[in-house]
């Protein structure tokens, strides 16, 4: 394909060591990534993610840790920075919110709204510093957050305000004829039911006061500083070089026909609603599709610092390997829905990998060397009926149906390799076993290439071994005891 891709992650607040909750959301953003380099040119595909740093929920954060802010989110914006070795990842970019080319940008899309748009008044409101989010009291009658279980703040000041109901005939005329595609189509219905419910407007702004003097200056009015989704949001072009309108900018926004976000479901408003609007007020592209994923669970329950329960994402790497974490998340937890990470399944899941594709990697190859010296016929896989399959899969993002299409290969050739027996047809027809040998090898090598995407490590060491000559190596995944 000729055309460019651009797909990015949303940016945590980094407030926090990282989690597998976000791990989930870098190894299914770089699948997609990956995939869509196989299928283009050099030079057509961009990946970005990167770190939330001017939110009133990092300063709080620093606070309560005695330490300075600004040490304080370089420490934990490297650690969410390195995720990009530890995961395996090949994303293009990492934007820190707090790097000029973002700050400068994102002043500009603000002066780049109509001057109708934005407003200012004075106000009060539920507040949950969490979610950096307004409640109305219609939404949370009980006055705690949904989300974060806590008693809300009632915030009255005087800021900058955005007129989202100016766009909400437009807004539901892009997403529901999928100009904005939404997947999956759950969120896209529920996103088309809250615009149909009537928006309202909300604030851009916070005074310099409450956001203890942090974040980004509202362009002509000092004394406020733009609200972290308006900020927050921007990352996308700022990354890119929208400030100074860079060939970066031109080539994978203006100019570009895929523009991809992958988020958590709890701030897709944000995404669909909030960021389409801005960007409709600044006469900016629209992204065209949001890929929406659910949350993990640790053992059945939520994954809370006071319970103890998160997990870094390093710590299972350094026990069980880069691809087998990617599988998991990829394979185990749904695509479109929630889902639960446990040891027990991890468990599983590693002896899958090992048992089903390690081993025919090693007894092909081993049957290969022993019985010819790795020098079989060169036999390819008919893959035609999955090839369809496996780009829909990806376009839908759903990991584990693309999982189960590859899976499907790798049973065959295992069942192939059992029924042929080509280690006992050696001994009364060599040029049988030869064969069955070089279509079964044929069958890996599909399998090497499919997982490029999902399992990139494992991939690269399958099909190196399965060159014209084939050679042995190591175990895929060694044995656990």
């Amino acid at each position: 394909m000729n055309n460019t891709f651009y797909i990015t992650t949303a940016i945590p607040y980094v407030n926090a060591a990282p989690h597998i909750g976000f791990a989930l959301e870098l190894i299914q953003t770089d699948a997609r990534l990956r995939y869509e380099r196989l299928r283009r040119a050099e030079g057509l595909v961009r990946g970005l993610t990167g770190s939330d740093e001017n939110s009133l929920k990092n300063v709080r954060a620093a606070e309560a840790a005695g330490e300075e802010v600004g040490a304080f989110v370089e420490r934990h914006a490297e650690e969410f920075k390195a995720l990009q070795g530890v995961l395996n990842l090949s994303f293009d970019d990492f934007i820190r919110t707090r790097e000029d080319r973002h700050m400068t940008g994102a002043q500009k899309l603000w002066s780049a709204c109509k001057p109708e748009d934005i407003y200012k008044k004075s106000y009060s409101g539920m507040y949950c510093v969490g979610c950096e989010q307004f409640y109305t009291e219609k939404e949370v009658p009980s006055g705690e957050c949904p989300d974060h279980k806590k008693p809300l703040e009632r915030i009255e000041e005087e800021n900058y305000f955005f007129k989202l109901s100016n766009y909400q005939e437009q807004l539901e005329q892009l997403i529901e004829s999928d100009t904005l595609r939404i997947v999956p189509e759950t969120r896209k219905n529920e996103v088309l039911s809250f615009i149909r419910s009537g928006l309202e407007d909300f604030s851009i702004s916070r005074s310099q006061e409450r956001a203890r003097h942090w974040g980004v200056p509202v362009p002509g009015d000092e004394e406020q500083v733009m609200y972290v989704w308006f900020d927050a949001l921007s990352n996308y072009i700022t990354a890119l070089g929208y400030a100074q309108d860079d060939e970066l900018y031109k080539k994978f926004w203006l100019e570009n026909p895929e523009r991809a976000h992958v988020i958590g479901k709890g701030i897709l408003r944000f995404h669909a609603i909030y960021w389409p609007a801005m960007l409709l007020s600044a006469r900016v592209p629209l992204p065209t599709e949001l890929f929406v994923h659910g949350y993990i669970t640790v053992e059945g329950e939520k994954m809370s610092k006071s319970i103890g329960n998160t997990i870094h994402p390093k710590e299972l790497v350094d026990e069980y390997g880069a691809d087998a974490v990617r599988y998991y998340f990829l394979r185990e937890i749904p695509s479109h829905g929630d889902g639960d990470y446990s040891r027990d399944r991890m468990e599983e899941r590693y002896a899958e990998l090992a048992n089903q594709l390690g081993n025919l990697v090693s007894r092909v190859a081993a049957m290969s060397v022993k019985y010819f010296d790795g020098a079989l016929d060169e036999v390819e896989f008919d893959w035609s009926k999955q090839e369809g399959e496996l780009d829909e899969a990806m376009r839908e993002y759903d990991f584990k149906k693309y999982l189960e299409i590859v899976w499907a290969i790798v049973g065959q050739a295992n069942e192939d390799v059992d029924k042929k027996a080509p280690f006992k047809l050696v001994k009364t027809d060599e040029a049988a076993a030869k064969q069955v040998l070089s279509e079964v090898a044929g069958q890996v090598r599909f399998i090497g290439r499919a997982l490029a995407p999902i399992l990139p490590q494992t991939s690269q060491e399958i099909l190196s071994r399965y060159g014209k000559v084939i050679s042995k190596g190591e175990s895929l995944f060694p044995r656990r005891d």
